[in-house]
């Protein structure tokens, strides 16, 4: 038997990408040939991928793309912050998301069915990176604002790498203003947009199930009061009409000074600049949002590896 070193299992890591454990057992598994290893792993892949499938993927990147008019944000999830500090897994991500952008994916599906710059098709490398890296990795959701006029605008609150981050929001302006005065405002608006965090456009667009459960808990606060009924039914359109407003971005109040609001910010930027400008559409896209964490021993699972 090969005598495998701990420098033959990290240059075969540095390789692939792949966990400690699987370098060393495909390392034995080749008696020390890390050519033959490196091209057992990547048989592996499916195998491998399938096997973390079930693992929680909740961190990741946001990915951004924007070319001319139209723009595309990205969510890729993983298990662990870890792996988006890895230049792989950033590189995958960023690549995705171009790829997006220029095929005008609509929906995940056909983003994965679309071919990748490297070759192969997105959803073949997502499972290559899931084997190499050694975390399952989910491409979660995505979204594409554009303008026929105008522009649009990417912003990545806090970013990891260019494009790459955990706030990412596009903000599309309909104008025939000039660009530097767009970009500007659209900065500013993006900005607040990662900070206020929008459930919608406008109060007409937002979910009429989350406005009927709002106006259940209004109700059932109402009816506490102990006032009249129909002094209960006007708090609760009250109330409706707060949320709504408090939610919506147009209706929301700027927070450079948390006194005007985004519709009319929009509507004196096009007045100084001599061409009306219209916010058509935005995305925020907060990595994780909406997925339930697993806890975990993370102490117990470094344990288990070493073990196994």
């Amino acid at each position: 038997m090969a005598n495998i070193t701990a420098a033959d299992i990290k240059a075969l890591r540095d390789r692939t990408g792949a966990g400690m454990m699987d370098a060393k057992k495909a390392l034995t598994e080749a008696n020390g040939d890390i050519e033959a290893a490196v091209d057992a792993l990547r048989a592996k892949g499916l195998a491998t991928a399938q096997k973390k499938s079930s693992r929680t993927a909740a961190e990741g990147l946001v990915g951004l793309a924007v070319e001319g008019n139209k723009g595309v944000a990205v969510e890729v999830n993983s298990e662990t912050d870890f792996v988006s500090k890895n230049e792989q897994f950033q590189d995958f991500v960023r690549k995705v998301t171009e790829t997006a952008l220029k095929t005008d994916a609509g929906d995940v599906d056909a983003l994965k069915a679309a071919s990748y710059p490297d070759g192969g098709t997105v959803a073949e490398k997502l499972t290559d990176s899931v084997a190499t890296i050694g975390e399952n990795q989910q491409i979660r959701r995505l979204k594409s604002v554009e303008v026929a006029n105008g522009v649009v605008v990417p912003y990545m609150h806090n970013a990891a790498a260019a494009n790459l981050g955990k706030i990412g929001v596009l903000v599309a302006l309909e104008s025939e203003a000039d660009t530097d005065t767009l970009e500007a405002l659209g900065k500013q608006i993006a900005m607040h947009i990662a900070a206020a965090f929008p459930l919608a456009l406008n109060a007409d667009s937002l979910d009429a199930e989350l406005i009927e459960r709002e106006r259940a808990i209004a109700k059932e606060k109402a009816a506490e009061s102990g006032k009249p009924e129909a002094v209960q039914d006007k708090m609760v359109d009250g109330a409706i009409a707060k949320f709504a407003k408090e939610n919506a971005l147009l209706s929301q109040l700027f927070v450079m000074d948390n006194k005007t609001p985004i519709a009319d910010v929009v509507a004196k930027a096009g007045k100084d600049a001599g061409k009306p400008i219209v916010l058509k559409d935005y995305v925020r896209f907060q990595l994780g949002e909406g997925i339930e964490k697993e806890e975990s021993d993370f102490a117990a699972e470094v344990a288990a590896a070493v073990k196994g």
